[in-house]
């Protein structure tokens, strides 16, 4: 891993792609007749000349990397290529281009144009391939194109046909993109990021476009500026950031020695953060594996980004993609991806079990995006929308069988990035300062309130104003309560920064409406968002993004329930952290910060699996001892009878901010009311620190 490559004109990974060499130069000699022929009909033969070029765009990338060229290339040059291989789907070319599939249909027709605009999506993922120098995937892709294109020649195909070329090529090439999937999140050997990190002279700008990700101002202006922090700042980062991983294995009973590998997931411009991190855990006998965000079909999973990723160059043009998996999902090719899961886990049982679970370096800042729903897109049927969840559940099942939840943990911590505004360097000190708060002072006031809760029957939560929240959580019984508890008290370790109490609570019971006036999930903005609640299960639900009814309640539908027709409660916290809700009144960035930021600035409510899903069954203590008993409900439970009734495979916080708040109060079995919060105050004796930044803020206002 740390063998220095920097001197060689060019590192690239040893692969097996000699195999492909002759499949590869023959696809680039018949990429490169299509520019010139004239044998399919217009306009079709318009789309398959510009398909072809930016595979051979592509091919020559590789090139320029394998040969040692790249390096020569100026900053300037390095820019002017990232911006021509992305140009095509940014914001200001997207309304015309043919990976808009409301474009493609114009163009095309609502059968062929949803076709080939998934087609361009797919050839987008050579981007990466290209980056990595891997001959073999991309012969994959140019040979998926020439055999579209090929039906195209003698006429105008039947959509049936082009539609059976995609579906075999799926199910094809699942074992080759899904197991290196797999191989590349579990083996530090596999991490072409980290070597690029680790061997790349950070000082030179031009690293960014080493990885072949979308580079903007934001990735630039965080290299930038955390070039021009003191290495003592830098260090103060990483250590945070890796200490909370460490602290987590330790606070919930874990032994990290056991474990070799540490998925590293972080957006680009962070490399000096990181590359101090490697060290930190390299310490902890923790070697990286980092991996980028999943583009091609097979493997992606909606519109999230789930690895190393650069700038985001069109977010609609990503929600238009998320579900093109529909074109040829059906059951046997549910049956053929499980099929590759599991072999791949068992052929590879020993190193899955040295996965120590992941540590997330997350972004804020940009602006909130709410998207189009265009029904030219391609999208599950509700058939499919049934084998969807079925796989999500089956697959975690399997993974969770040599990854086990009750041997792994996790970190998060977040960063803003400079789009964030002209107060971007202000903005990251305060939230470098918001990430490092005394945890001893939080630990005791939080645990003033837990003592407070643990008295309680359930917990009542009103809004105020036009906030229409009126919610009652029943919480859960306690049998010894000299020893056992209801919140785990959050001190900072997985989920950084300090702030919050939390717990599963009772499904029976708990009912109401959860209403936020605005709140971003998920890089998805949502207004004036309600989700009805009866026995914690959602029983309505909507949004107002949209003037269409129907289209609020799909955009919460698969965003928020991820198809699944409902979901439990399965977390009520009280964020506790108002340094952090002060920043975000002061800066006027409340809509901007990350849920794990937002988290803690009020109460939230977590809908889908619970806080302590696949580990229910670890003993877990809070720092004055006592157990935290409340980590099941009457739905995770089942997993001792049927596992897939248990798991949702979702986890998503809604955060009330403290303005929106007439009340949160704890009542008990024989009704006797105690105020924990009253009109964005705390009001529970020993909790009046937390009230402190708020006094501040509203003097200095």
């Amino acid at each position: 891993m740390n063998e220095d490559h920097s001197q060689s004109p060019e590192y690239v990974p040893e692969r097996e792609t000699e195999e492909y060499q002759e499949r590869y130069d023959l696809s680039l000699s018949r990429l490169s007749q299509i520019l010139e022929e004239d044998t399919a009909a217009e306009p079709f033969q318009s789309y398959f000349r510009q398909m072809a070029a930016f595979a051979l765009r592509l091919a020559g990338i590789s090139r320029q990397i394998m040969d040692g060229s790249w390096r020569r290339l100026s900053l300037k040059e390095l820019q002017e290529g990232n911006h021509a291989l992305y140009a095509d789907i940014l914001p200001d070319h997207y309304e015309k281009s043919y990976a808009n599939p409301a474009y493609a249909v114009s163009v095309f027709g609502e059968e062929m144009g949803r076709l080939l605009s998934f087609l361009y999506a797919e050839l987008r993922s050579g981007i990466s391939y290209a980056f990595e120098c891997r001959p073999d995937y991309l012969t994959i892709l140019n040979e998926l194109l020439i055999q579209v294109y090929n039906h195209f020649e003698g006429g105008i195909p039947d959509p049936k046909s082009v539609r059976d070329i995609f579906y075999w090529y799926a199910s094809d090439y699942c074992d080759v993109f899904l197991t290196e999937r797999i191989e590349e999140q579990i083996y530090p050997m596999q991490s072409f990021a980290a070597d690029v990190i680790l061997c790349e002279n950070l000082d030179d700008e031009r690293y960014l476009y080493r990885f072949g990700e979308y580079i903007t101002e934001n990735e630039l202006g965080t290299a930038r500026y955390l070039k021009s922090l003191p290495w003592e700042t830098l260090k103060k980062m990483a250590d945070v950031y890796t200490e909370g991983y460490r602290v987590g294995f330790i606070n919930t009973g874990k032994d990290l020695s056991k474990k070799s590998a540490v998925d590293i997931r972080y957006r680009l411009g962070f490399e000096r953060v990181v590359k101090l991190a490697i060290e930190n855990f390299e310490k902890m006998g923790l070697s990286p594996v980092i991996y980028r965000a999943a583009s091609g079909v097979i493997t992606k999973k909606g519109h999230r980004k789930v690895g190393f990723y650069g700038a985001i160059a069109n977010k609609q043009y990503e929600y238009d993609h998320r579900q093109d998996e529909a074109l040829f999902l059906d059951k046997r090719y549910m049956e053929r991806k499980l099929d590759v899961l599991r072999h791949v886990y068992e052929g590879n049982e020993r190193q899955a079990g040295q996965y120590a679970g992941p540590a997330l370096i997350q972004t804020f800042g940009e602006s909130p995006f709410s998207p189009e729903v265009k029904k030219e897109a391609i999208a599950y049927t509700e058939a499919q929308r049934r084998l969807s969840l079925q796989y999500d559940g089956k697959a975690g099942q399997i993974t969770n069988q040599y990854i086990k939840g009750e041997e792994r943990s996790f970190t998060i911590i977040a960063f803003p990035v400079p789009e964030i505004g002209e107060q971007f360097p202000e903005i990251f000190e305060e939230v470098i300062r918001i990430n490092t708060l005394d945890a001893k002072l939080y630990e005791t006031v939080q645990q003033k309130m837990i003592d407070a809760l643990d008295q309680g029957s359930y917990v009542h939560v009103l809004g105020k104003g036009d906030n229409q929240t009126d919610l009652r959580i029943q919480l859960y019984r306690l049998e010894d309560p000299e020893k056992e508890t209801i919140f785990e008290n959050c001190v900072a370790d997985v989920n950084i920064p300090v702030g919050e109490i939390f717990t599963s609570p009772a499904l029976e019971g708990t009912e109401g409406v959860l209403h936020v006036s605005r709140v971003y999930l998920n890089e998805l903005q949502y207004r004036d968002l309600k989700l009805t609640f009866q026995d914690g299960r959602i029983t309505d639900y909507t949004c107002g993004n949209f003037e269409n009814e129907e289209d609020n309640r799909k955009y919460v539908s698969d965003n928020v329930l991820h198809n699944h027709p409902s979901l439990p409660l399965g977390e009520f916290a009280i964020g506790t952290n108002t340094t952090a809700y002060v920043a975000g009144r002061k800066y006027r960035i409340e809509d901007k910060l990350p849920i794990l930021i937002a988290e803690k600035t009020g109460p939230h409510f977590a809908v889908g699996d619970t806080c302590y899903s696949w580990a229910e069954d670890v003993k877990v203590y809070n720092p004055n001892g006592k157990e935290i008993v409340a980590k099941d409900n009457s739905v995770s439970i089942l997993r001792r009878e049927d596992v897939e009734k248990a798991y949702f495979q979702c986890h998503t916080d809604i955060t009330i901010p403290y303005e929106e708040l007439e009340e949160i109060s704890v009542v008990t079995k024989e009704g006797k009311r105690t105020i924990l919060l009253k009109n964005g105050r705390f009001a529970l004796p020993g909790t009046e620190a937390l009230n402190e930044p708020l006094e501040r803020w509203n003097e200095d206002a």
